[in-house]
Formats: C-alpha cells, sequence, structure tokens
C-alpha cells in the first residue's frame, strides 16, 4: 500500500465534459467574471482603505470577506481557465492538496468571519450604547486571527487525514479543482474517517455557525421593529439585508453541496455548486454591498467626485 502510494505524482482533473467550442465560450465567460471578482473586491478593499468614514468594526470585517473572495477566485480559477484550454494538463501531488487546503481555509474562514459581522450587527442594533466598548479594535482583530486560525487549523485536518491514504488510480479528478470528496473517491482505501471528520466539520462549521446567524437575526429583527423613526428601521435593515443575502448564498450552496443526499446532486451538480465558492459568490458578493449598502455607495461617489476634482486642478 506504501509502494503504491509512491507512485502519485500528479492527478488529471476531468473539469467540465464539454464540447471545445462550449470549452471556449466558458473560458472567455469565466475570465470575464474573474476579472470582475478582482476589481469587485479591490475597490471594496480600496473604498475601505481610502475613505475614513468606513474605518468601523462593519467594514474591517467586510475588507477581509473580500480578501477571502478575492483568495478564493485566485486559488480555483486559474486552474479552472487552464483546463478549459489544454483538458490533459496534470496538477502535481503536492499542488492538488495545497490547493485543497486553501480552499478549505477560505471556506471555513468565510463561514467563521459570516458569523462575526451576524454578532456585530446584533451588538450594533440591539445594544448601540454599549457597541464602542463590545466591539473594539481589540475584540475585532482577535476576532479576525481566530477566524483565520480556526479556518487553517480544520482545513490542515483535512488534508493530514487524505495524506494517510494510497491512491493506486485511475488518478483522474472529475472536478475542475482538488475538491475534498473528490480526490477521496480516488483513493484505494477505507475513507470512513475522513467522510466521519467531514460530515462533523460541517456540523461545526455549517449547522452551528448557521444557528447562531439565524438567533442573532431573530433578536436584530425584534429590535428593528421597537424602531419607532421610519428613518432609523430603513437604515438598521439596508445594513443587515446585505449581508443576509451573502449568508444566504453561502450557507445554501454549502448545505447542499455537503451535508444534502448524494443522490440530489450528482457530479456534473456537484461542479456547478462548486463554481459558487469560486467564481459566483466572490463576484455577487461586492455587488450585493455595494448596491444595497448606502454607506459604500457614499463612499465611491465621494472618491469619484475628489479624483473628478484633482483632475480638473
Amino acid at each position: 500500500m506504501g509502494e503504491n502510494q509512491t507512485v502519485v505524482v500528479e492527478f488529471i482533473l476531468l473539469g467540465f465534459c464539454l464540447g471545445p467550442r462550449i470549452q471556449m465560450l466558458l473560458f472567455g465567460l469565466f475570465s470575464l467574471f474573474f476579472v470582475f471578482t478582482l476589481l469587485g473586491n479591490g475597490l471594496i478593499l480600496g473604498l475601505i482603505s481610502l475613505d475614513s468614514r468606513l474605518h468601523t468594526p462593519m467594514y474591517f470585517f467586510l475588507s477581509h470577506l473580500a480578501i477571502v473572495d478575492i483568495a478564493y477566485a485566485c486559488n480555483t480559477v486559474p486552474q479552472m481557465l487552464v483546463n478549459l484550454l489544454n483538458p490533459d494538463k496534470p496538477i502535481s501531488f503536492a499542488g492538488c492538496l495545497t490547493q485543497t487546503f486553501l480552499f478549505l481555509t477560505f471556506a471555513h474562514t468565510e463561514c467563521l468571519l459570516l458569523v462575526v459581522m451576524a454578532y456585530d450587527r446584533y451588538v450594533a442594533i440591539c445594544h448601540p450604547l454599549r457597541y464602542s466598548a463590545v466591539v473594539s479594535w481589540r475584540v475585532c482583530v482577535t476576532l479576525v486571527l481566530t477566524s483565520w486560525a480556526c479556518g487553517s487549523l480544520l482545513a490542515l485536518v483535512h488534508v493530514v487525514l487524505i495524506l494517510r491514504l494510497p491512491f493506486c488510480g485511475p488518478l483522474e479528478i472529475n472536478h475542475f479543482f482538488c475538491e475534498t470528496l473528490s480526490v477521496l473517491k480516488l483513493a484505494c482505501a477505507d475513507t470512513g474517517l475522513n467522510q466521519v471528520v467531514i460530515f462533523a466539520a460541517c456540523v461545526f462549521i455549517l449547522v452551528g455557525p448557521l444557528c447562531l446567524v439565524l438567533v442573532s437575526y431573530l433578536r436584530i429583527l425584534f429590535a428593528i421593529l421597537r424602531i419607532q423613526s421610519g428613518e432609523g428601521r430603513r437604515k438598521a435593515f439596508s445594513t443587515c439585508s446585505s449581508h443576509l443575502c451573502v449568508v444566504g448564498l453561502f450557507f445554501g450552496s454549502a448545505i447542499v453541496m455537503y451535508m444534502a443526499p448524494k443522490s440530489r446532486h450528482p457530479e456534473e451538480e456537484q461542479k456547478i455548486l462548486s463554481l459558487f465558492y469560486s467564481l459566483f459568490n466572490p463576484l455577487l458578493n461586492p455587488l450585493i454591498y455595494s448596491l444595497r449598502n448606502a454607506e459604500v455607495k457614499g463612499a465611491l461617489r465621494r472618491a469619484l467626485h475628489k479624483e473628478g476634482h484633482s483632475q480638473l486642478e
């Protein structure tokens, strides 16, 4: 079994089983999405760093969400684009496991960041007078570092459990990147422990955080309904609705992919669901936060006005 394992040098990513013309069309479309993803999240990061009015805990967390989205896209999309042009180009064993580790790290970290952002909104709306004391900058940095650390450690556990498995071939991954479940299908040994750890991680990192988010927003809803001012209600809803849209996209696709019965999503559907993490969510998140957030739109207008004014001078 150890001898078989040493044979593994590289994998072949099968990607999307489509005709050459459709693959070229997808290459152009996904390349465009990739560029817009980088530009959109880069714009969010730029506005937050340049506009002092956005130097608040809420936008500090949002900046890290934008970093995660950029990292998501850069981790999986370039490899997918290469495979669309050259389907037979292999990925090394080390490169594949690195991609798996990074993908899981970013997925876990984003999940925890969304919980932290829900907690931030809960304190801001339900306990506004204590907000500065409860959500201090020290607390913000601690929560963000904890999210990244927990995300990395959980990802490392999955990768270590994969490393103990032998791979005897055929070494073809039916996916466009080294997704954990697809890699496990190539193992020629019992993957029961891996499956148990994946399920436990889903409960810990998906179901638990989702329950915390829902409880936070139930209390936020009751607090908003008690607000007498119509303008105050509108502002509170506007700051929460963007985050709720992102939460729905992330947790919805994750639960369907990793916790729904296997018969409901064959391999081709899994690839489409994975696109939500790799491409669609990182593309949509900056749009959601910019189109539905008055403060971000105001920062963009101020930046454009300042740029236009400096050019006139």
